[in-house]
Protein backbone atom coordinates (compact mmCIF):
# COMPACT_ATOMS: atom_id res chain seq x y z
CA UNK A 1 0.00 0.00 0.00
CA UNK A 2 1.37 3.44 -0.85
CA UNK A 3 2.34 5.63 2.13
CA UNK A 4 -0.33 8.30 1.66
CA UNK A 5 -3.15 5.73 1.52
CA UNK A 6 -1.67 3.85 4.50
CA UNK A 7 -1.57 7.04 6.58
CA UNK A 8 -5.22 7.75 5.77
CA UNK A 9 -6.31 4.21 6.69
CA UNK A 10 -4.27 4.20 9.93
CA UNK A 11 -5.56 7.60 11.06
CA UNK A 12 -9.16 6.65 10.28
CA UNK A 13 -8.74 3.42 12.27
CA UNK A 14 -7.64 5.41 15.33
CA UNK A 15 -10.50 7.91 14.97
CA UNK A 16 -13.06 5.13 14.63
CA UNK A 17 -11.58 3.19 17.57
CA UNK A 18 -11.57 6.23 19.86
CA UNK A 19 -15.01 7.51 18.90
CA UNK A 20 -16.69 4.13 19.42
CA UNK A 21 -15.11 3.60 22.83
CA UNK A 22 -14.94 7.03 24.46
CA UNK A 23 -17.09 7.38 27.56
CA UNK A 24 -20.34 9.12 26.62
CA UNK A 25 -20.05 11.33 29.68
CA UNK A 26 -16.82 12.81 28.28
CA UNK A 27 -18.75 14.22 25.32
CA UNK A 28 -15.56 14.06 23.28
CA UNK A 29 -15.21 12.92 19.69
CA UNK A 30 -12.04 13.29 17.63
CA UNK A 31 -11.43 13.88 13.93
CA UNK A 32 -8.51 13.07 11.66
CA UNK A 33 -7.02 16.45 12.64
CA UNK A 34 -6.61 15.16 16.22
CA UNK A 35 -4.44 12.19 15.21
CA UNK A 36 -0.75 12.33 14.37
CA UNK A 37 1.80 9.78 13.24
CA UNK A 38 4.81 9.50 15.54
CA UNK A 39 6.71 6.92 13.49
CA UNK A 40 6.10 5.00 10.28
CA UNK A 41 7.96 2.48 8.11
CA UNK A 42 7.40 0.19 5.16
CA UNK A 43 9.18 -3.13 4.79
CA UNK A 44 8.52 -5.17 1.68
CA UNK A 45 4.70 -5.19 1.31
CA UNK A 46 3.92 -4.33 4.92
CA UNK A 47 3.42 -0.97 6.65
CA UNK A 48 3.59 -0.07 10.33
CA UNK A 49 2.90 3.17 12.18
CA UNK A 50 2.76 4.40 15.75
CA UNK A 51 0.11 7.06 16.29
CA UNK A 52 -1.21 9.27 19.06
CA UNK A 53 -3.91 11.88 19.51
CA UNK A 54 -4.27 15.33 20.99
CA UNK A 55 -6.38 13.81 23.79
CA UNK A 56 -4.42 13.70 27.06
CA UNK A 57 -5.50 10.17 27.98
CA UNK A 58 -2.09 8.47 27.76
CA UNK A 59 -3.15 6.25 24.85
CA UNK A 60 -1.04 5.42 21.84
CA UNK A 61 -1.78 3.19 18.89
CA UNK A 62 0.12 0.84 16.61
CA UNK A 63 -1.30 0.12 13.18
CA UNK A 64 0.10 -2.63 10.94
CA UNK A 65 -0.90 -3.31 7.35
CA UNK A 66 -0.38 -6.89 6.15
CA UNK A 67 0.14 -6.49 2.41
CA UNK A 68 -0.15 -10.23 1.71
CA UNK A 69 -3.62 -10.43 3.28
CA UNK A 70 -4.67 -6.87 2.43
CA UNK A 71 -5.80 -6.23 6.01
CA UNK A 72 -4.81 -4.04 8.92
CA UNK A 73 -4.44 -4.55 12.66
CA UNK A 74 -4.86 -1.86 15.32
CA UNK A 75 -3.30 -2.24 18.77
CA UNK A 76 -4.23 0.28 21.48
CA UNK A 77 -1.95 0.89 24.46
CA UNK A 78 -2.07 2.98 27.60
CA UNK A 79 1.08 4.42 29.10
CA UNK A 80 1.13 3.71 32.81
CA UNK A 81 4.49 5.14 33.83
CA UNK A 82 7.94 6.11 32.66
CA UNK A 83 10.77 4.52 34.67
CA UNK A 84 14.40 5.58 34.40
CA UNK A 85 16.84 2.73 33.80
CA UNK A 86 20.60 3.19 33.92
CA UNK A 87 23.32 0.89 32.59
CA UNK A 88 25.48 0.82 35.73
Amino acid sequence: MENKKFMQVAIKAVVDYFNTRVDATDRKKITEDDVFIVWMCKTLGNNKAMLSTTVSDGMYYEFTWNGAKNEGYLDAYKKWENVVVTAD
